[in-house]
């Protein structure tokens, strides 16, 4: 048992240590309570390092009194729509986001060598061809009649009624969401019909992943809900409060993403004033500063929006006006971005997205749910596009080009929205949901959602090691 300065050096010689001399003056001002478990950590981290000397900057690193320089830090925005959103109105509007929908997929897809074999619908339909072909098109109709499963698609030249035979393209096909695109090989058929061979989807490339040279970690959460009643004050402080502790993870976090409804808003749901501390936007917006404020210097915190937070709701999303609460866009550690958003932590490519669309695919795709984020999020990737369904429980606006495309292939995709830590990994790319920082509610009572919440997803930018860390406990 480690009691005191003299029995913690007498602890460090017998694993084979030596201690500076002012080293042992920086643990004369530890917590007595803290010192065994501060002791042995270091001499764990020693030996993992295979040195043996404990110095006085060892101390000040794992106490916190000194950053470890060695460590990364580097970021850059890659893609933040705030600045680029140019709205256009009515069918004129629409018309140009689809048209810069498809621009795009089509773009993306013409990287796969089927790609060369595509004709435009018009020229299928009016060639007759009995040859098998290559159409591409934005899915705009599925459904199922008897056995049979009947795709509509649609291109700058028409539109065209597909139908799938296959037993495995039928579970391919349930999968399609609305408005996506897609590829299909197809043949005509003896009564004028055209049967669908295969389907293609944009899909991610296998390629390798981008890491940080230095163990580096970033935080990853979303969902706090400041302002509400249920919000978890104790145990957010908690986590901002750890971020200074002496614990060896907590001295190389660098990053910290808050990934939308960072406050409750106000007029969201009915009678939602019912259930808030905070009765405006600017208010909860101070609550939320106040509580980030503590975060260190070093630790640089993205904040994105979601649909609770103040500002345009539909997608794509600005950040956070300025005018609801300044003092977060006047602090030098602090970025605010739009959703969605792609920034670069020490090289590694993380696409931040609240997670709107998350309602719509769940309600019109057989096999997914609420519990399980990660594989709607699958979906996803698989369409390169964040929010495809139009018409549905999720606000698109008719910007002038699609900034729901997924462009840029990420190495972390990172969404809220749903209360649930959820992880997965597809085509190398870490896929996290990082749940919340709300108690259960009574709507997600009354319809039956558990939150998974008070939890800090921790991902090492190097190694690409996750770790959840619980601070509901």
């Amino acid at each position: 048992m480690i009691s005191d300065v003299s029995t913690a050096l007498n602890f460090v010689i017998n694993k084979g240590f030596q201690i500076h001399p002012d080293a042992l003056r920086i643990l004369e001002q530890v917590d007595v309570k803290e010192l065994e478990r501060i002791i042995k950590q270091i001499v764990k981290e020693k030996e993992r390092q295979q040195l043996y000397l404990i110095s006085e900057k060892d101390l000040e690193l794992f106490l916190g009194v000194q950053e470890d320089e060695s460590i990364e830090n580097h970021h850059e925005i890659l893609f933040d729509p705030t600045s680029n959103l140019a709205s256009a109105e009515g069918v004129k509007g629409f018309t140009a986001l689809f048209s810069s929908r498809y621009a795009k997929l089509k773009r993306i897809m013409s990287n796969r060598p089927e790609a060369k074999l595509i004709k435009s619908i018009s020229a299928v339909k009016s060639s007759k061809s009995k040859d098998e072909v290559y159409v591409c098109g934005l899915v705009t109709d599925r459904r199922t009649d008897r056995n049979v499963t009947k795709i509509t698609l649609d291109d700058q030249s028409g539109n065209m009624e597909t139908i799938v035979i296959d037993e495995d393209l039928k579970k391919v096909a349930s999968g399609l969401l609305m408005d996506q695109l897609v590829m299909e090989k197809i043949v005509t058929s003896k009564n004028g019909g055209f049967i669908v061979k295969d389907i293609i989807l944009p899909d991610i490339p296998e390629r390798a992943t981008n890491r940080s040279k230095t163990e580096a970690y970033a935080v990853f959460v979303s969902d706090l809900h400041v302002g509400s009643k249920y919000f978890m004050e104790k145990e957010f402080l908690d986590l901002v409060a750890w971020f200074s502790s002496p614990d060896p993870i907590a001295k190389k976090v660098r990053f910290f993403v808050l990934g939308g409804d960072v406050v409750d808003g106000i007029g969201i749901y009915p009678n939602q004033d019912k259930e808030l501390v905070a009765l405006n936007t600017q208010d909860q917006l101070k609550m939320l500063y106040d509580i980030l404020d503590k975060v260190p210097k070093h630790i640089k915190v993205f904040i994105a929006p979601g649909n609770h937070d103040p500002g345009r709701r539909a997608l794509p999303q600005p950040a956070i006006p300025a005018k609801y609460n300044s003092d977060l866009w006047n602090r030098k550690n602090f970025f605010m971005i739009g959703n969605p958003a792609i920034i670069s932590l020490n090289g590694v490519k993380v696409l931040i997205f609240h997670g709107q669309s998350v309602d719509d695919i769940v309600k019109t795709t057989p096999g997914l749910s609420y519990d399980k984020p990660a594989k709607v999020m699958q979906y996803l990737l698989k369409a390169r596009h964040l929010s495809p369904i139009y018409g549905a429980q999720t606000p698109i606006a008719p910007e002038l080009e699609d900034y729901m495309v997924i462009d840029e292939v990420p190495d972390i995709f990172h969404a809220g929205h749903v209360h649930v830590v959820d992880l997965d990994l597809y085509k190398n790319i870490l896929i996290l949901n990082s749940g919340a920082w709300q108690s259960q509610t009574p709507f997600q009572s009354g319809v039956g959602i558990s939150p998974t919440s008070g939890i800090a997803v921790l991902v090492n930018l190097k190694t690409f090691k996750v770790f959840k860390r619980d601070f509901s406990k």
